[in-house]
Order: structure tokens, then C-alpha cells, then sequence
């Protein structure tokens, strides 16, 4: 049978540049209107009973190859589990790894997907639940809405909004975690929270780039987490639309879900270095994150990025736009495209399942916290 790659579908990135034998070479294709390119999700079709080595050779270009060694690729079957390829190598800008084929598909991806098709079926559920408020508070440059959904009653206004970088679906794992343990009446968690706060999700704040499988931008080639100071509705209404509904409810406490390429672990960033800081709001950071330590883990506080000087602080960036802005205590979490190295997994490395873990964990830390907010 003739091997064939496809990587039109729904998050779909992927080109061949040739299959010689059971060696298939390929690239992985820039966002439009962008030189960013790191995400990859493809399916391979005709290859049962064969071996097939696959080599990405365009990955030292990409935005992030320091992200490469040590990474494996996600293998999956069937399109729900999925598990690291375990001879996954890096050498000279080349990512390889072989696949046995004993079924007659199989789909490869640079970490488990995250579909529009599965947030809008997200989507759906939530609007139905008891409790929850559904708003579309505006349409992407393609015409997608942008979902925002919102549970609770009590005083204190919770933000929590993901994938503004749509090559990194563990943040809307993430969010699908949230949504679960938010809705769900019997849990004591979700009740305090409901009780004391308003918690608004935007579980996609980029479904354009989701779709069109892009690492790191929109429809029109902007990064959004670089619009918060001065968002347009020409080239990031998502962003525009997001921070308006910010402005109106405003924001006590706020966290942006990421994917991170390069640190193997879990990790916050916060806003050192607004220039309205002051050492008593960002200790209310610094204490989530080491309560969120001790209660899974699946977290640490060792590993992370670099603190801003004082006065540094990008504000285009959302946590420090809003730490500013409404003197929130805002953060960024950061999930790993490898595995979570203080606490590991040989087979699937760090996946969906893990994220929605995860978030279970910062909605009951957030919980012990929210009169200190």
C-alpha cells in the first residue's frame, strides 16, 4: 500500500518533503503572517505490518529548538490515548523517531491535541450545567467565538483563560479539568468557590491559530499574549474582547495556562517588576505557588523563568497588564511538552489527563485562599 500523510484536519500541521523506503521526511509548516513554527499533528495512513522512521528536518529553525532534547513525540492509535514515542532523538536540527505500524492508522503530534471539535463540545456541556452563564463576547478574525463561561455568585471576580498560544493544548486540558470540578455540585471545592467568588473561564482564546494548527498566533500572525497593552480589533480582537469584559467586571485574581517547551516541570511566572509592585500583593503569589507545591506533586517552585528588574515588566504581556491594571493577583502557569520531571511518567510523559489533574489541585489551593485575595 502507498503510505500517506495527512495533516488536514482540525489542528492539522505537517508537510512531506519525501518517502524513500520506510524513511518519511518531513517539515513543519510556519503560522500564517509568521515565522513561529514548533507545533506538529499529523496522521499516517497505509503503513500496517511496516516500521517507519520519521524525520522533522526543519527543527532548528523553529522558535524554540532548545525545547527539542529530551522531547518525545505523542503516538496515539486511536485518537484518545496516547503515549510517548521512547526512542524520540534529537541530533543536528533533525527530530526522529520509528513507529510500528499494527493498525492501519496511527496520528503523531507534538503533545496530546486538543480539537475545536472537543471545546466546542466542552463548550456545549458547560452551558448546560446548573449554575453556569454562557456569553460568546466576541468572534475571532476568522468568525469563531470567543467562548467565555461563568460560574458562582460570591464578590471576588476569578479570571481563568487559556491558549492564547494554540500550539499549547495542555492549557485547554487544563481548562477542561476547571470547568469539570467547577460544575460539579457535590465537590466542597467548587462549592467554596461558587460561594465566595464569580469565576469567568475563556477555555480558547485563540481558536483560529487552534485550528489552523499554529504554534503561536492568531489569524493574523500576532502573538497574543504581546497585545494586552494596546489590543486591536483589527489584528487581536480576542484579546480586545477579553480585556473589555476584564474592565467591566474588573479582576482580583487571574491565571493565563500555558505550555512551556524547554523546563521539564510545572511552574508559575508571576509580575515582578510592574511598576506598581509592591512586596505585599506578590506574596500573595509566591504563597499560592508554594501551597500548590504542597498539595500536589505534580508542581514545584524550584524550576521556572527569570524575574523582571524592578520597573521591567513587559505590559503587553496579560499577567503583568492585569497585575497593574486592577492590582490582581495574577499569574501564568507553564506546563511541560516533556514530563514533569520531580514526578514522572516513563509511558505518557506529561499529557491531558494530568493536566486536568492539575488544575484540580489550583482550584483548591485558589479555594484555601480566596478570603486572603
Amino acid at each position: 500500500m502507498t503510505i500517506i500523510v495527512s495533516a488536514a484536519f482540525d489542528s492539522g500541521n505537517i508537510r512531506v518533503t519525501g518517502i524513500d523506503g520506510d524513511v518519511v521526511s518531513l517539515e513543519i509548516v510556519t503560522d500564517h503572517l509568521s515565522d513561529f513554527y514548533q507545533w506538529f499533528h499529523f496522521r499516517v495512513a497505509g503503513a500496517r505490518g511496516r516500521t517507519l522512521t520519521f524525520r522533522i528536518t526543519n527543527c532548528a529553525g523553529s522558535a524554540y529548538p532548545f525545547g527539542w532534547p529530551g522531547y518525545r513525540t505523542r503516538v496515539s492509535t486511536d485518537r484518545e490515548t496516547w503515549a510517548m514515542a521512547p526512542d524520540t532523538r534529537y541530533d543536528d536540527g533533525v527530530l526522529t523517531w520509528t513507529h510500528r505500524f499494527d493498525t492501519e492508522l496511527a496520528w503523531f503530534a507534538y503533545f496530546q491535541p486538543y480539537t475545536m471539535e472537543r471545546h466546542d463540545a466542552l463548550v456545549a456541556k458547560a452551558a448546560l450545567a446548573e449554575g453556569v452563564t454562557h456569553r460568546e463576547i466576541s468572534q475571532s478574525l476568522d468568525g469563531r467565538a470567543i467562548d467565555c463561561l461563568s460560574v458562582g455568585t460570591g464578590a471576588k471576580q476569578v479570571w481563568l483563560y487559556a491558549r492564547q498560544h494554540p500550539g499549547e493544548p495542555m492549557a485547554e486540558w487544563w481548562m477542561e479539568g476547571a470547568i469539570e470540578l467547577l460544575t460539579d455540585a457535590t465537590d466542597a471545592t467548587a462549592a467554596t468557590l461558587r460561594e465566595k467568588a464569580t469565576i469567568h473561564l475563556v477555555p480558547n482564546m485563540n481558536p483560529d491559530g487552534s485550528y489552523r494548527g499554529h504554534l503561536r498566533t492568531n489569524a493574523a500572525g500576532m502573538n497574543l499574549n504581546r497585545e494586552w497593552d494596546s489590543p486591536s480589533a483589527e489584528k487581536s480582537p480576542e484579546v480586545l474582547c477579553v480585556r473589555s469584559a476584564m474592565d467591566e467586571s474588573g479582576v482580583d485574581f487571574a491565571m493565563d495556562v500555558h505550555g512551556d517547551e524547554a523546563i521539564p516541570a510545572n511552574f508559575l511566572a508571576g509580575f515582578e517588576g510592574i511598576p506598581s509592585w509592591t512586596d505585599a500583593l506578590g506574596a500573595k503569589f509566591y504563597e499560592f505557588g508554594r501551597r500548590l507545591a504542597q498539595a500536589t506533586p505534580d508542581f514545584q517552585t524550584e524550576k521556572g523563568y527569570d524575574k523582571a528588574a524592578p520597573g521591567q515588566a513587559n505590559l503587553s504581556m496579560s499577567t503583568n497588564q492585569l497585575a497593574e491594571r486592577f492590582g490582581a493577583v495574577a499569574m501564568t502557569l507553564e506546563m511541560p511538552f516533556k514530563d514533569h520531571d520531580p514526578n514522572p511518567d516513563a509511558t505518557h510523559g506529561w499529557d491531558g489527563p494530568r493536566s486536568k489533574a492539575l488544575a484540580h489541585a489550583c482550584l483548591k489551593t485558589l479555594a484555601g485562599m480566596i478570603d486572603e485575595i
